[in-house]
């Protein structure tokens, strides 16, 4: 994954300093791409530990068009916690009485999340993030993107037109009550030679925390879909519209920067699985990953 720490070298040496609405601030630069070819193994960071069982559960999440993380804390993963936590805490009054990342406050969202894991009741109300990505894969105003691309893969692999698109205007104020409006924007496939490849376009990507699963689940999604539709996995494409590192991941990105890439891993996939929509998280199996530790940084909301 040398791509990810060329992308990391040049924010540094090339990014603009940016205020950001997290009030955190950010080294950032507009435009960038990365290409990696599946074939050579699946790329998933090695300079650091990216824990594939959440990045799994996330895109299976997606692919059911479920837009509450009950789901996702009840298997463990915790990404995104924080938007309807610090919702909860806006619309209850409780905001100003925890400072954001005290003691408390991890204290209070240990007892929310762990109230959406058990009261399904309180899930509904609170641990809904709007219409969000699982929403527009599935029911983009009543189309489901997901399933027609792969019909249309199949029919006419030749097709330029073969785009999921989460950005949907008339749904950006719902996501942003207790989300985030897509990041990850917009994703076409492609055809050529029996094998199929994914370009996603990422209008915000921060780059340390975020960027190494979004690499992860698209590559996973592109194997997915390439098995649906009796194809081999190609490229997949990474475009970036503002690519940041946060000020405050700048001593973590430093020591990502000092580790030598190991070798890739491997991917396994249930192969007896031919619908998209039927695969579990126990078909996958990542093999051969030895990555150096983890290294803990602080999400922005």
């Amino acid at each position: 994954m040398r791509q990810y720490l060329d992308l990391l070298q040049h924010i540094k040496d090339n990014g603009i300093r940016k205020n950001d609405r997290t009030g955190t601030g950010t080294l950032s630069v507009f435009g960038y791409q990365m290409r990696m070819d599946l074939q050579e193994g699946f790329p998933l960071l090695t300079t650091k530990k990216v824990y594939i069982r959440s990045v799994i559960h996330e895109l299976l999440w997606f692919l059911k068009g479920d837009t509450n993380i009950r789901y996702l804390v009840q298997n463990g993963v915790n990404i995104w916690n924080e938007w309807p936590y610090q919702n909860w805490l806006r619309e209850t009054g409780q905001e100003d009485k925890y400072p954001k990342y005290s003691e408390e406050w991890k204290d209070r969202m240990k007892g929310f999340i762990e109230q959406v894991k058990e009261d399904e009741n309180f899930a509904r109300r609170w641990g809904e993030l709007g219409p969000v990505y699982g929403r527009q894969w599935r029911n983009f105003e009543g189309v489901d993107q997901m399933a027609e691309v792969v019909e249309a893969i199949r029919r006419n692999p030749d097709s330029r037109r073969h785009i999921v698109s989460a950005w949907n205007p008339k749904d950006i104020p719902g996501m942003v009550k207790s989300g985030l409006p897509p990041c990850h924007t917009l994703f076409q496939f492609y055809v050529a030679e029996g094998r199929l490849s994914c370009q996603l376009y990422q209008r915000s990507a921060d780059v340390f925390l975020g960027v190494p699963f979004n690499i992860a689940s698209y590559s996973l999604l592109a194997m997915m879909v390439a098995q649906a539709c009796d194809l081999q996995p190609g490229d997949f494409v990474h475009t970036f519209g503002d690519v940041h590192l946060y000020l405050n991941h700048l001593e973590q990105a430093n020591l990502q920067l000092s580790r030598e890439p190991r070798p890739l891993p491997k991917m396994k996939i249930n192969p007896e699985v031919k619908n998209l929509f039927d695969f579990k998280f126990e078909d996958f199996e990542l093999q051969d990953y030895g990555p150096h530790p983890p290294i803990r940084a602080q999400v922005a909301v």
